[in-house]
C-alpha cells in the first residue's frame, strides 16, 4: 500500500470509529457539537463563519448550533476585539467539562474494541497517535 494509500486508509478508520463511538456511547447531542467544542478547545474563540469552515458545517447551521451551545451555557458570545460589529464564539467552563466528560465516555465505548491487541500493536497505536496530534494540532497553524 502507497502512503496516500495508508493516510487515507487512517482517515477512514478515525471516520468509522467516530460512528461507532456514537453509537456505543448512545449520546444523543449532535456530533457537531463536539467538533465544535473541540475546535474552540483548541483554537481558541472564533467567529461563526471560521468556527463553520473549521467543523465543516454550515454558516446558519452553526449560528443554531452556536444559539443552542449558548442556552446550554457551553459557549459564550463575545464581541470581537478587532472588530466591535462581530462576535466571537468561546468555549465555557462547563463546556471545558462537558467536552472532557464525553472524552471520558468515549474511551470507555470505545475501549473493548481493543481489547484484544498485545503490547507492540499499543505501542504501535501510541506512536500513531502522537504522529498525528503532532500533524494535526493545532489545525490552523502553519507548519
Amino acid at each position: 500500500m502507497s502512503r496516500a494509500e495508508d493516510i487515507a486508509e487512517i482517515v477512514t478508520a478515525a471516520h468509522t470509529l467516530t460512528r461507532l463511538a456514537a453509537l456505543e456511547t448512545r449520546n444523543d447531542a449532535p456530533a457537531a457539537q463536539w467538533r465544535a467544542l473541540s475546535v474552540l478547545q483548541t483554537e481558541g474563540p472564533l467567529r461563526v463563519g471560521a468556527l463553520a469552515t473549521m467543523t465543516r458545517t454550515t454558516q446558519p447551521g452553526m449560528t443554531r448550533l452556536v444559539g443552542q451551545l449558548t442556552e446550554s451555557g457551553l459557549v459564550a458570545r463575545e464581541s470581537d476585539p478587532d472588530d466591535s460589529r462581530a462576535t466571537v464564539v468561546t468555549i465555557t467552563p462547563a463546556g471545558v467539562t462537558a467536552l472532557a466528560e464525553w472524552r471520558v465516555e468515549l474511551r470507555a465505548a470505545l475501549e473493548p474494541f481493543f481489547a484484544d491487541l498485545d503490547d507492540d500493536d499499543w505501542k504501535a497505536l501510541s506512536r500513531v497517535a502522537r504522529i498525528l496530534s503532532a500533524r494535526t494540532t493545532p489545525v490552523g497553524a502553519a507548519r
